[in-house]
């Protein structure tokens, strides 16, 4: 029922016909109270060992946690640049595990723009072309320590755009490398407008806020209110072919930081976010749920994130 309704019957039975004191006192609640919600597809996971230190996730692993938190589908991201983890995550686990359970997973595979390859984009087309063949269906995650923009970078995204999959991405300070506002990222955005370009890190989320200052600052979690005016919400409105990944620390920061502009935001761009974790250990700890949970979003918005534009721009 909703609090509309509530209301109207409160008036009813009480007789009162000024209803402002109930409108201030009655809690909003959201259709997904009312209503089971789908599960989630997790458009960021990764499996083996990826930091130093860090305990291996197999993929048992992973299906047992996927079970315990309403996880229907996951996408495996390789890691291969050597900025992007202590140890390299190859693509072809990922596509064996994709394989040994297609209901469960879906892999995508990476190469680093900076790997010597003959024929330029050519080369590199013929090798993402064998990996789609082999049931990769996108790339990433592409977290390489080059400017976003670099011209090795910008064969990538052409290539991506030509084999019709697509590319999830991490920005900070150090990897993927933009200039506050994003020009970088814009740039790529406009100039392969076919290409789903799928952002992530600390220098994509910091920018949900309109003062970041300093390349220093795309680095960073920054913490208080979210100032308008920031860069991602204004590429989201301008360009179609951007989506938000809110895993990590950085995902969930960006929306419980500012819990009232982070329901605004999730509301207003509801079509272009996509649940995600960045699960990568066993017994990591996972705030996205609660922060989801907390937020209380109209029912399509919170089916549209947790799963349905996933499918969409994924081709699930």
């Amino acid at each position: 029922m909703s609090s509309i309704s509530r209301r109207k019957m409160l008036i009813s039975s009480t007789g009162l016909m000024m209803g402002s004191w109930l409108n201030a006192s009655l809690p909003q609640a959201s259709a997904s109270e009312s209503k089971k919600l789908p599960p989630f597809i997790d458009v960021h996971t990764h499996i083996g060992t990826t930091w130093n230190g860090n305990k291996e996730l197999t993929a048992d692993d992973l299906l047992k946690w996927m079970d315990e938190h309403g996880i229907e589908r996951s996408v495996l991201l390789p890691l291969v640049s050597p900025e992007s983890s202590s140890f390299l995550l190859l693509t072809e686990p990922a596509l064996q595990a994709a394989k040994d359970h297609p209901d469960r997973f879906t892999a995508f595979c990476s190469i680093d723009p900076r790997t010597s390859v003959r024929g330029g984009v050519k080369g590199f087309k013929d090798i993402v072309q064998s990996y789609v063949d082999k049931g990769a269906k996108g790339f990433g995650e592409h977290k390489v320590g080059l400017p976003f923009d670099d011209p090795l970078m910008m064969q990538i995204y052409e290539v991506c755009e030509e084999v019709g999959i697509p590319l999830l991405f991490h920005m900070d300070s150090q990897r993927g490398i933009d200039e506050p506002g994003l020009p970088r990222l814009e740039h790529a955005l406009g100039t392969f407008p076919e290409l789903d370009f799928i952002g992530h890190g600390p220098g994509w989320w910091a920018s949900i806020s309109g003062d970041i200052k300093t390349k220093k600052d795309l680095g960073t979690y920054p913490k208080g209110k979210v100032t308008p005016g920031g860069a991602i919400d204004r590429l989201m409105g301008k360009y179609s072919n951007i989506y938000g990944d809110m895993s990590a620390g950085s995902g969930n920061n960006a929306f419980a930081r500012d819990p009232k502009f982070g329901r605004e935001f999730l509301i207003r761009r509801q079509d272009q976010l996509m649940f995600g974790t960045d699960y990568l250990q066993p017994g990591q700890g996972v705030p996205q749920f609660e922060m989801l949970a907390e937020m209380k979003l109209p029912y399509e918005a919170e089916v549209k994130i947790r799963r349905k534009n996933a499918e969409r721009v994924i081709d699930l």
